[in-house]
């Protein structure tokens, strides 16, 4: 059951929650009370000496009032303290239930495979963490509570009910079970709908997502206007999901109303005529029509109620199949830390994506000694990234091994695999932050000095220096203040930073000038000293002078060597640097 599941990750705050339930039972128990004390009132002004409280030791009418407003008075002042207490004690517990919820999703989100993400929309993962766990802490803060004192109600008003007269508690309760039967009734009808709202909700944020994240293509064509339409047409089915699921929620309340009525007439006929005919006393049938009032009333909000509980259980059940999803790229018991040197081995790998019918690899054989610079060239689509996709574990190939220092690489723990491998791909990321925290970004114990020495092999010190504010400069989101070439050169400087052994650079000069890519050239001379790079680029007068440049065609490597071979081999490296370079 979704609740159940909810409620265990509550478990270390047991202790609140226990506490929290009793002040809320306290509360409405208190709450009861003057009910009781009105009929006890009215019988003491009628029967005065022979009274219910002349019996317990109070004669004089007068006394007996007055005990009777001391009481009233603990009693309200009693019912504040515990409102105040259980509405604090049940928000907090909401509070810390809801932080948990949305850390525990986020790092399993963090968890996660690649794959996970082909499949997924960011605006449906933020629509989960934040519009689905703040639904669920509105009714951990609110609906827990109610169903808690709707509970208390009955019991304890059922209990006076059952004392006093057990025909009128017969007649009173009669309406509970359709009340109840109701209830469930409106629940089933009403899952499906929540369900699909949730689904809408998520819908709305991951197109508000994408469409932010893309305002400056959507003003290139001019599709403001479009994009407000298509957005207004998924608010609409947003909207329509919210309305059949309100219909019926809607329908839930007079429903009940005319249940209660049912019961509050039978109590106060039935229990007029029995005090007409003496066969009860005109205090208890006080009672018992004020409290048939305590006892059903509640029931009128069930329909609020259960509306907060199917909102509840409809976003955490989009939360808990977020936490359910497997994490199929993990360590395993025997993972272990190494140091590595670089050395890089891939034999006999074969990897396709799910999404495509081809494969990405097809049996590439690699090695790359430690300290080394390889090159990986080729068309668009011919397998290049994907080598460091699986090089950096956000994927496992089908066939095939890699290792690195001689160790296979699922024997070596992912956060020290990936955080001795420097990457900067094409989508390059820079978080709304000033230029000195992104760079700073890739070793936070660097010091001031280690992190401009690092922009400045990166050929980024020059333009940040010129800057108004330098390195304290806010990038703006996703780097938006930055040119494409000082976005890279700060990623660039980010990966440097590192110190890693092993540093990949995906087209990481792809956008800058060719006089910078001609400093970084030369800066590369120094960034490749005792380290392994890797140098995947379609401007080949960035790969010259690597050791060994790999070709890249249709998932398989169909050439290798240095520069010079693989032009005097007239082969498809020849063919490139003739297209690049303007030969025949």
């Amino acid at each position: 059951m979704t609740l159940i599941k909810v409620l265990t990750y509550g478990k270390g705050f047991k202790g609140q929650a226990i506490w929290a339930s009793i002040c809320s039972i306290i509360n409405k128990l208190f709450d009861i009370a003057p009910e009781i004390l009105i009929g006890i009132a009215i019988d003491v002004v009628i029967n005065q000496e022979d009274s219910f409280v002349a019996h317990l030791g109070v004669v004089d009418p007068k006394h007996q009032l007055y005990l009777l407003g001391f009481l009233t008075f603990l009693i309200w002042a009693g019912e504040s303290i515990f409102q105040y207490l259980y509405l604090r004690n049940w928000r907090e517990l909401a509070q810390k239930i809801q932080h948990r919820f949305r850390v525990e999703c986020y790092g399993h989100i963090q968890q996660m495979d690649m794959r996970f993400f082909e499949n997924q929309s960011s605006g449906r993962l933020t629509a989960i963490l934040n519009d689905d766990v703040n639904q669920l802490e509105r009714f951990l803060n609110i609906g827990a509570n109610d169903i808690l004192q709707v509970i208390t109600s009955v019991v304890a008003v059922g209990a006076v009910f059952f004392l006093i007269s057990p025909k009128l508690a017969l007649l009173a309760f009669t309406p509970i079970p359709v009340i109840v039967f109701g209830a469930f009734y409106f629940q089933r009808k009403a899952e499906p709908r929540y369900a699909l709202v949730r689904e809408k909700a998520g819908q709305i944020a991951a197109a508000i997502n994408t469409n932010i994240a893309g305002v400056a293509t959507i003003k290139s064509f001019t599709k403001e206007q479009h994009e407000k339409q298509r957005i207004a047409n998924i608010s609409h089915d947003y909207v329509k999901a919210n309305e059949a699921a309100i219909k019926i929620s809607s329908a839930f309340t007079p429903v009940i109303r005319m249940a209660i009525l049912t019961g509050f007439l039978a109590t106060f006929i039935v229990g007029g005529l029995d005090t007409l005919n003496g066969d009860l006393a005109v205090g208890a049938y006080g009672v018992l029509v004020f409290l048939t009032q305590r006892l059903l009333w509640p029931f009128r909000d069930l329909a609020n109620t259960m509306d907060l509980y199917e909102r509840g259980m409809a976003s955490a059940r989009r939360i808990l199949g977020l936490l359910d999803e497997p994490i199929q790229i993990r360590d395993h018991d025997q993972a272990q830390s190494i140091a590595l040197s670089g050395a890089i081995d891939i034999n006999n790998i074969t990897f396709k994506y799910d999404s495509q019918s081809q494969a990405a690899l097809t049996n590439i054989k690699l090695s790359i000694k430690a300290g080394e610079t390889h090159a990986f060239v080729g068309q668009t689509g011919s397998g290049k990234s994907t080598i460091i996709k699986l090089l950096m574990r956000y994927y496992h190939a089908q066939q095939g091994a890699i290792k690195l220092d001689n160790v296979p690489l699922e024997n070596i723990n992912i956060e020290s695999l990936r955080s001795q491998i420097g990457l900067v791909s094409q989508a390059t990321f820079l978080f709304n932050a000033s230029i000195f925290d992104n760079i700073k970004y890739g070793n936070e114990n660097a010091t001031d000095d280690a992190i401009i020495h690092a922009a400045q092999l990166a050929e980024a010190d020059e333009f940040i220096s010129k800057l108004d504010q330098g390195y304290q400069t806010t990038v703006g989101e996703s780097g938006v203040k930055l040119s494409g070439g000082q976005i890279q050169r700060i990623a660039l400087a980010r990966a440097l930073l590192k110190n890693p052994p092993i540093l990949i650079l995906d087209e990481a000069t792809s956008a800058v000038d060719n006089e910078t890519e001609a400093a970084i050239q030369k800066s590369l001379k120094k960034i490749a000293a005792g380290r392994t790079i890797i140098l995947i680029a379609h401007r080949l007068s960035t790969v010259v002078h690597a050791h060994q440049i790999h070709v890249f065609e249709g998932g398989k490597i169909v050439e290798s060597g240095n520069h010079d071979v693989l032009v005097n081999q007239q082969g498809r490296y020849h063919q490139l640097w003739n297209i690049q370079t303007g030969g025949a």
